[in-house]
């Protein structure tokens, strides 16, 4: 089987049915579906079960960021997703805000990111390199269907005395990815967010809080830090490059 970097798009889906075919170790199949992600080619090439069935396997092991944000964030937000590079890890954002506003702020954002920026939409794929934000009035959550990850965007009652609630996500979140997830807790006031971040930490997630001299209102990353559930604590200027950093512990080449 040639290495990975010397195929082309079509050579790749003949090495995948070649490394299946005489039964090749799962790491060289990995190191020939990672060439495919790092060159864009986030799609299954020609039909086949097997191949199929592997990626979906990867995919599943993806990492997903979550985020959280209220007084302060929409200029916090702008500046963390500004800095990303195009391929990340999928993000989930609560930004506390009225209902019909969402839409433009993610609108806006779209135009001034690399990645992708949108509204969250019921069943809406989370996937590398694109950030759903939840709309105003409604709770985000995110769920896993086999092996893809999707949003609920669901109406109820207020959650930590909001809607969208940080916790609501945060807790979705760690029932749903576990591990493979980040949280990451941003400037905002009250204490929205501090024990969902506190549940994703006991589920294995790195959860990081913002810090006080970044902060516009340093309340709900301090509760969170109160309650022991951040395991870092990070200026605003480090959030992206921690993001980054999730999508290389998943082997991506990354540049900023």
């Amino acid at each position: 089987m040639p290495e990975a970097e010397e195929m082309d798009p079509e050579a790749c889906y003949l090495g995948f049915e070649i490394a299946f075919r005489s039964k090749a170790d799962k790491a060289a199949i990995e190191r020939v579906f990672d060439f495919v992600r790092d060159d864009c080619l986030l799609r299954i090439l020609p039909p086949h079960a097997k191949l199929a069935e592997y990626i979906q396997h990867i995919q599943a092991t993806e990492r997903i960021v979550a985020i959280g944000t209220s007084t302060g964030g929409t200029q916090a937000l702008e500046a963390v997703l500004t800095a990303l590079p195009r391929m990340v890890p999928g993000l989930v954002i609560v930004q506390h805000m009225p209902e019909k506003f969402t839409a433009s702020f993610a609108q806006r954002l779209d135009g001034l990111c690399a990645i992708e920026v949108r509204e969250a939409q019921n069943g809406d794929r989370v996937m590398p390199g694109r950030a759903l934000i939840a709309p105003g009035g409604r709770h985000l959550l995110l769920k896993r269907s086999g092996a893809q990850y999707h949003v609920e965007v669901v109406d109820g009652p207020l959650v930590s005395r909001h809607k969208p609630s940080v916790d609501v996500l945060f807790r979705s979140v760690a029932k749903a990815a576990g591990r493979n997830a980040l949280g990451i807790l941003m400037t905002g006031m009250g204490d929205d967010g501090a024990r969902g971040l506190k549940e994703m930490l006991d589920a294995g997630a790195h959860t990081i809080a913002q810090d006080e001299a970044s902060c516009v209102v340093f309340g709900m990353p301090k509760e969170a830090i109160k309650l022991g559930a951040a395991r870092e604590i990070l200026t605003l200027a480090a959030v992206p490059e921690a993001i980054v950093a999730a999508g290389r512990g998943m082997g991506w080449k990354n540049a900023m």
